[in-house]
């Protein structure tokens, strides 16, 4: 593992254990046991790649693409 990697995984670990003092589930219960911390994890990752799913089709509309598009001046 190197110095960027190492730098990153401590960064997830810090921020997942303050997460966790506040963490509850998406059915409300409080993060208790490892089978809670493992449905947690998942709830996460999914609203991340949701996030990103989304940002992602918001880039790709036409709309958003023809006003990013350098004026024509030729």
């Amino acid at each position: 593992m190197n110095v960027t990697e190492r730098q990153i995984s401590l960064s997830v670990l810090e921020r997942l254990r303050d997460d966790l003092i506040y963490a509850r589930l998406n059915n409300g219960k409080p993060v208790i046991d490892v089978p809670d911390l493992r449905q947690y994890i998942y709830e996460r990752m999914d609203r991340i790649r949701t996030k990103a799913l989304s940002f992602s089709a918001m880039n790709h509309t036409p709309e958003f693409r023809n006003s990013q598009r350098p004026p024509n001046n030729v």
